[in-house]
């Protein structure tokens, strides 16, 4: 892992030290350049973006409440300039330049080949990025430093504003797109290359796109020839393992004190105003840039006059205002609404909360309103990955149900809080057989499961990400083996996902369902399901194919006596589940969300 600045130095920063100023963006310019490289896909805004999340940091630095969570609250920033310039491409794309006047050193990944000296899987690997969805690129950039070591997955969850388990969920699948792409690159790589792949890619212009990647990929998995692509594929956590940072292009620093006068400006202004500075009043127009010379640092400031300068002190310190001397708050006027004379219309009244179903819950993760959604889809039960309701508190009548999510959460403390917790049912590990997710081997789980046992309540099996009917598969050697220790299993849990969005997706569904209860012959708990390509596009439903799947699927479940419970994932639909959650606060539904609360 690269040395970083340590809190003493953020102390100094935050105080206006401009040896610690200096010290504290060397340490962290190499980082936040690679989570913008590599989300940006080497894009001719990479600089740009880098400039202004240091603006930000250096404008902010004195509001920063927390010293020891400076590198938290960076990347933050920095995810968030990096959806902001999203955002601001998609409404106005960028016209492709010739081929002839690019810059080849603008791509990332050939610059993090060629910096990091990248050979075999691991050069696979990163060649592999570009064909990452752009939705992925952003996680892919914080996942990598914590495959290298860089970050913890703590600190990639409060970056992307979502809970750790979720942020795992979202991991496993952008691994799971990455793996696709490995075969893909390998196949394209390969030399000769394979004639049937030569006829299905004469159209192709060379891009990597989400259309060619999937289309590739389907011919590798069918053609005897290019299948063993996908053969001895090292992990990617093994391969980024230990890797640097990718170091930054010469002149960068330079490159910033050249280009921020007019930006700089205001921002100098700000700081200026907050702690009374008089050089707020003059030519500042600069910031504070970080670039390699002579394998040392050196820091610039730009002014109208002179483009790049060395830096002073007291110029530091007007851009670097010192934590704010703690005041006394003034109380606010209470405002009373004035009563008006004249009746106004009055707003429909909001449709009474749906009947509640003893089968219908809901998959939940912190959000505002989340209580209120609970009350109002009429969900009779919910769960939130975890052993207590502490994060989502529910509203009076409706049951949670606490989880034992993976190994580390196999306590004595842990059990007797589940158990208190609960009314009688417990969950157990969450996908098992993933990676990314609670990650324990059959063995480890029936090492485990007696100590679940002991609870004295009522036990759900592993939920498994998929293969729930494959004989030979996690669950089925799960349920083997728990039936040849005598151990208790008295529910199966199941998730399920589907990518093909037409009608027929309702019977892929239901007939999984079917399949896993004939194989156990017990009762079914569907702890997870919806619609989402994780491997493809379009990734997500449209609202009317959502609908149509919630109302086929949940009037399915209700006529199965042998279904107990099922909760569609997820409650919320804000963040990153826009796209497919029912919920954008505590009253106001998706139309999928509509769609559930009607349903049971």
């Amino acid at each position: 892992m690269t040395r970083q600045p340590d809190t003493a130095t953020v102390l100094a920063a935050r105080a206006g030290d401009p040896a610690a100023v200096d010290r504290l963006i060397a340490g962290y310019l190499p980082l936040v350049y690679t989570i913008v490289g590599r989300a940006l896909e080497g894009h001719a805004d990479v600089d740009d973006v880098v400039q202004e999340v240091m603006i930000r940091v250096l404008r902010s630095l004195g509001e920063l409440r927390d010293p020891e969570a400076f590198r938290s609250w960076l990347v933050a920033i920095t995810v968030r300039q990096v959806r902001e310039r999203f955002r601001t491409r998609q409404s106005a794309p960028d016209a492709l330049l010739d081929e002839d006047l690019r810059d080849p050193g603008a791509d990332f990944t050939d610059l993090a080949i060629t910096r990091l000296e990248l050979s075999g899987q691991r050069r696979e690997t990163a060649e592999a990025t570009r064909w990452l969805d752009e939705e992925y690129r952003e996680l892919l950039s914080l996942w990598w430093l914590e495959a290298s070591g860089e970050l913890t997955r703590d600190e990639i969850a409060d970056a992307v504003g979502v809970n750790r388990q979720h942020a795992a969920v979202r991991v496993q699948r952008m691994k799971a797109q990455l793996e696709t792409a490995r075969a893909v690159v390998r196949v394209l790589n390969r030399a000769p290359r394979c004639p049937d792949l030569m006829v299905l890619t004469q159209n192709w212009d060379g891009r990597p796109g989400s259309l060619w990647r999937k289309r590739i990929a389907r011919h590798t998995r069918e053609c005897r020839l290019c299948a063993p692509a996908w053969d001895n594929l090292v992990a990617a956590e093994r391969l980024l393992a230990g890797m640097a940072l990718v170091p930054l292009p010469s002149g960068l620093g330079s490159a910033f004190g050249h280009t921020l006068s007019g930006t700089a400006t205001s921002a100098a202004k700000s700081v200026g105003a907050k702690i009374g500075a008089t050089m707020a009043n003059k030519v500042l127009a600069g910031v504070l840039a970080v670039g390699a010379v002579g394998g040392g640092t050196a820091a610039v400031l730009a002014t109208q006059e002179d483009p790049a300068v060395p830096i002073s002190p007291a110029a530091v310190a007007t851009l670097v205002p010192s934590a704010p001397a703690p005041t006394t708050p003034s109380p606010s006027p209470s405002v009373t609404p004035s009563k008006s004379p004249s009746a106004k219309p009055s707003a429909p009244a909001p449709p009474p909360p749906a009947e509640k179903s003893a089968k219908k819950g809901a998959a939940v993760w912190k959000f505002a309103g989340s209580k209120g959604a609970l009350k109002d889809v009429g969900a009779s039960w919910y769960y939130s990955w975890s052993p207590n309701d502490n994060e989502v508190p529910g509203p009076a009548g409706v049951e949670f149900v606490p989880m034992i999510w993976g190994a580390q959460n196999v306590t004595d403390a842990t059990l007797k809080e589940a158990k208190a917790e609960g009314d009688g049912v417990l969950l157990g590990f969450n996908e098992p057989d993933l990676a990314e997710q609670s990650n324990m081997s059959v063995e480890a789980a029936l090492d485990a499961w007696p100590r679940l046992e002991a609870t004295g309540m009522k036990l759900v099996s592993p939920a498994v990400a998929f293969g729930g009917d494959t004989p030979g598969g996690w669950l089925d050697r799960f349920m083997t083996g728990a039936s040849d220790r005598g151990l208790r299993v008295d529910a199966i849990a199941l998730h399920w996902y589907g990518s093909d969005f037409s009608a027929a997706s309702v019977n892929q569904f239901l007939g999984y369902v079917d399949a896993v209860h004939k194989r156990y012959d017990k009762p079914i708990w569907v702890t997870e399901f919806g619609l989402i390509n994780f491997g493809g596009s379009p990734k997500y439903a449209s609202d009317a194919q959502k609908v149509r799947f919630i109302k086929g699927t949940t009037a399915g479940l209700e006529k199965r006596s042998f279904v107990q419970r099922y909760a569609y994932f997820g409650l919320p639909a804000v963040g990153d589940s826009v796209d497919f959650g029912l919920y954008r606060n505590a009253t106001t539904p998706t139309e999928a969300g509509k769609a559930y609360r009607a349903a049971g």
